[in-house]
């Protein structure tokens, strides 16, 4: 197969190789993470802490329970880090072939994470609120549980109960957040792989390492205030007299730095790191990692 494939590879395989390596260590990665995330969502919905909330989840739910949601989670990754990483790297080359070769500006490679980060949640957006009512649902009063059993099955139900447009519910708040973080965490990763690789004369592995560590603060320290708020419209319910707590985000986020401060913005902030930044560190350890198996096949 390897062999016929060979004069054809200059069509079609270059310009989806991206969004398949993409696509492929993001879900790598959510295998990795998604039972820290679950943790965070219960915190963030005021459950205790991080010790508290394991203990109780296992006591009370089982082992399973940290990876609910996990097909949304894959299905997530299977669009959003497909279509932001194949995006930044095809925006990113076009960019270098019009700079004549030369090492991108540290703006232009923000202007093409920002871009990336907005194309990439678009696609992502419907698994991404599918996702976040699994992994709130458990919360819920047993009369509001939704009960969806796995991503397809909510996107289903989310068409056939509230229409199709439901699906991009919130999708505005999800868009904002994820251009803070593509541009943190894109942007950041090919900036240092250029310094620890070129200023620092590091070897491959530490370079991979040592960038995908910055990558990951970065994308966390620029997205957790949209996270926030993102979290606190997608989960409001109205009240008796079906008016909800938000109109919208500016006003969420408003109210929010009324009543705490902008600091509010940055609750849980370790433990979004801690969230954030492994399943970005993961993502490019194993891009880096398909990449060099690519290599070796001749691919």
């Amino acid at each position: 197969m390897g062999e016929e494939k060979k004069p054809q590879s200059a069509g079609v395989w270059p310009t989806v190789k991206p969004f398949v390596n993409g696509g492929a260590s993001g879900m790598l990665a959510t295998c990795v993470i998604q039972p820290i995330d679950m943790i965070k969502v219960r915190i963030q919905l005021g459950q205790g802490s991080a010790g508290t909330v394991t203990k109780t989840m296992l006591k009370n739910e089982g082992f399973g329970a940290f990876y609910k949601g996990l097909s949304a989670g894959l299905l997530r990754q299977a669009t959003y880090t497909t279509a932001r990483l194949g995006s930044f790297r095809i925006l990113t080359n076009k960019a270098i072939e019009a700079n004549d070769g030369k090492p991108l500006p540290l703006y232009q490679k923000a202007l093409c994470g920002l871009t990336a980060g907005a194309i990439g949640a678009s696609v992502g957006s419907p698994a991404d609120l599918a996702l976040i009512r699994m992994q709130a649902d458990a919360t819920l009063p047993a009369a509001q549980r939704r009960h969806y059993t796995n991503a397809f099955q909510a996107l289903y139900r989310i068409v056939t109960d509230e229409g199709v447009l439901a699906l991009w519910k919130g999708a505005g708040p999800t868009v904002v957040r994820a251009m803070a973080l593509n541009m943190g965490m894109l942007a950041s990763y090919d900036q240092s792989v250029e310094f620890f690789r070129d200023a620092c004369g590091l070897s491959e592995l530490p370079t991979v390492i040592g960038a995908s560590t910055v990558s990951g603060f970065f994308a966390s320290a620029c997205s957790l205030p949209f996270d926030y708020v993102k979290t606190q419209i997608q989960k409001m319910q109205p009240d008796a007299q079906g008016k909800y707590p938000y109109t919208g985000s500016m006003d969420c986020a408003m109210k929010t730095l009324k009543a705490g401060g902008p600091f509010k913005f940055y609750t849980g902030f370790p433990v979004y790191c801690v969230r954030i930044a492994p399943h970005v560190m993961m993502t490019w350890i194993f891009l880096n990692q398909i990449q060099k198996l690519e290599k070796k096949v001749g691919l």
